[in-house]
Order: structure tokens, then C-alpha cells, then sequence
């Protein structure tokens, strides 16, 4: 059985095409969480992983060590990180002309109503707050990966 071949015969649906990921995220934690998400969904995504602000800047701009790195067709953003915090970033990112049409969630345990505020103010693309219980988690970011790589049609 080759790869279109499902259990229930031949599948009529092509694959979804592959979709860069960044995840901006100091915890360890939660990386672990979003990748065992996007994992259950299937090889559709390649997740790429940074700890702060500082570095979610360098991944997008192409710079200081991430000179191969690939566009994002999604940002996952934390809001609270060292040294550069995801409201500093979401600003960059919506600020560059070259950046601003990449869709950017706000994945974060805050859901004080002035971080929702000032997410969507900075122009984030929706704002999940990150559940406690691991199976609603990795729900969650199901969802937003389905969404993102099969429902809507991104950039290029």
C-alpha cells in the first residue's frame, strides 16, 4: 500500500501541504506539549523551536546563527519570556513589512483581559490561553494546527 492508500482505500483528498511552524516559548514544558500536538496531527508541520524574543527576531530576519531559516507560515507566540516579551515581538512582527502578513497566535497562560487587549491591539491573529489539563492543551493546538495547515489558505 503506498502513501495515498488509506485502511479505507484510496484516499480522493490530497495531502496538505507542509507548513513551517515557529514556536516562540521559554518553557520546556510547553515546547514539549506543542510538539507531541502537532505530532498526533501528522508530518504536516515542522515546528521550529525558540526560547525568547531576542531569538524569534533572529529566526525571522534571517540572522545571527539563522541564516537557513525558513519563513514561518505561523508564529505561536508566548507573551511572557526574558530578555524580549511576545507583546515586543508581536509589535516587530506587525511592524515589518516583510513579516506582517504572518499569522500570529498568542499561546499563553494569561487571560487577563489587558493582555487580550493588547495582543489583538498589536494586531495577533487570535489569542488562546493555554489550558491546565494536558488532553484540553494538546486540543487546543490540535485545533490551531488544523486550522492553519488544512482549513485556511496562507501567504506564500
Amino acid at each position: 500500500m503506498d502513501d495515498s492508500m488509506t485502511s479505507r482505500g484510496a484516499s480522493t483528498e490530497p495531502a496538505p501541504p507542509a507548513i513551517d511552524v515557529l514556536l516562540v516559548e521559554d518553557d520546556e514544558g510547553d515546547v514539549i506539549m506543542v510538539r507531541e500536538a502537532f505530532e498526533q496531527r501528522g508530518p504536516a508541520t515542522r515546528l521550529h523551536v525558540v526560547n525568547d524574543g531576542i531569538e524569534a527576531v533572529a529566526f525571522l530576519r534571517r540572522a545571527e546563527g539563522y541564516a537557513d531559516a525558513p519563513r514561518p507560515d505561523l508564529i505561536l507566540l508566548d507573551l511572557n519570556m526574558p530578555r524580549m516579551d511576545g507583546r515586543e515581538v508581536l509589535a516587530e512582527v506587525k511592524a515589518d513589512p516583510a513579516l506582517t502578513a504572518i499569522p500570529v497566535v498568542v499561546l499563553t497562560t494569561s487571560a487577563a483581559q489587558e493582555d487580550i487587549l493588547s495582543s489583538y491591539s498589536l494586531y495577533a491573529n487570535a489569542y488562546i490561553t493555554k489550558p491546565a489539563d494536558l488532553d484540553e492543551f494538546l486540543d487546543a493546538v490540535g485545533k490551531v494546527d488544523e486550522f492553519f495547515g488544512t482549513t485556511v489558505t496562507l501567504p506564500n
